[in-house]
């Protein structure tokens, strides 16, 4: 039997550097609100420092946000939207049509539950099927109580609060002296990777981000990678049923002024000036440890020890892979050249 094989093209995954103000903005509600990790964010002191300054009214909705984790609806929103501004944003959330708009805010779990995810947006008042998918989620840091609180709200009152509080955010961010610049960093960086090698996304995603590990998943067509500053060190990930978003760290060399050290060097020394940080890394060289083995070492509760690990993550020196931490070695010996470097510039 001859058999007579046809070429087909090669499927690619579409990959492309977005930025926009309103990314910006909500990544910056998000962090704000993240109270979990917010004491691991570089904007945490000077949002501390600054809330003097913001209205009764931004506070108030902030903890709103807080409370629902309605800034992962509105970067959802956004990833459908990609509106340059906020008036455009606001547009376009003025009447979607209420099946719309649900399947919009819901995430996405997996294949299998698609189906009930889909129920779930058609149907807003059907607390069992809600329930249901919601229930997929428990154990997630905040997606379970995320779902949970879409169907306790209205649609007009859920799209109220996202403008209202975009706005108001805006207004107290743009007042900002390095507002300006953020924005200019950003159109940098996106203006920098115009152009992406879809046929290598692993290579570029990585060269992109920075050292973000990527492997091309099932029905994933489309990977977005949003630079940000807001949220840094850290790199959130978002995944719909098509579509995978990196908001990562924009280079820090865009944002410092001559002589300023660089957040990776202040964050460092913070993370190494405390005894029991000191003591984990020298625990951690010995070999992995999960947290529970930690906690039972050093005799502390998971909740102090959790807090001091993620300090020490956030500076890079220790990773966690499935709930087991190790040390980056490599993080820790380049860590002094760093310094000598900084101060080798400045004398």
């Amino acid at each position: 039997m001859k058999v007579m094989n046809s070429t087909i093209p090669e499927e690619t995954i579409s990959i492309e550097v977005e930025q926009s103000p309103v990314w910006e903005l909500i990544m910056g509600i998000a962090g704000y609100t993240y109270k979990q990790l917010r004491h691991t964010f570089e904007m945490d002191e000077e949002w501390a420092a600054d809330k003097e300054t913001m209205p009764a009214s931004l506070v108030k909705m902030l903890e709103r946000i807080e409370e629902t984790n309605l800034w992962y609806g509105m970067l959802l929103l956004q990833n459908q939207f990609s509106a340059a501004s906020v008036q455009e944003f606001s547009n376009f959330l003025v009447a979607p049509e209420q099946e719309t708009f649900y399947d919009w805010l819901l995430p996405y779990h997996d294949r299998q539950s698609e189906s009930l995810r889909k129920e779930a947006a058609q149907s807003p008042g059907y607390t069992e099927v809600w329930e249901e998918y919601a229930s997929l989620f428990d154990g997630h840091n905040y997606l379970a109580g995320y779902i949970r609180h879409l169907y306790q709200l209205d649609q007009s009152e859920i799209c109220d609060l996202i403008i209202q509080v975009i706005k108001e955010w805006e207004d107290w961010m743009s007042a900002k002296e390095d507002w300006g610049k953020w924005l200019q960093a950003l159109a940098f960086e996106q203006n920098q990777h115009k152009h992406l090698d879809d046929k290598k996304p692993s290579t570029e995603i990585d060269r992109v981000t920075g050292g973000v590990d990527y492997l091309p998943e099932p029905s994933i067509w489309s990977v977005k990678l949003i630079p940000q500053v807001s949220y840094r060190p850290w790199v959130l990930t978002i995944r719909t049923s098509d579509t995978r978003l990196f908001f990562y760290p924009v280079r820090e060399d865009y944002l410092l002024e001559p002589g300023k050290p660089s957040s990776d060097l202040i964050r460092g020394h913070k993370a190494l000036g405390d005894e029991l940080r000191l003591k984990l890394l020298f625990q951690l060289q010995k070999g992995p440890l999960s947290l529970q083995e930690l906690s039972a070492q050093f005799n502390i509760s998971k909740t102090t020890l959790h807090h001091q690990l993620a300090l020490l993550k956030a500076a890079k020196f220790i990773r966690v892979e499935k709930g087991v931490y190790s040390i980056n070695p490599g993080k820790i010996e380049n860590f002094s050249g760093q310094l000598s470097q900084y101060l080798g510039t400045n004398l």
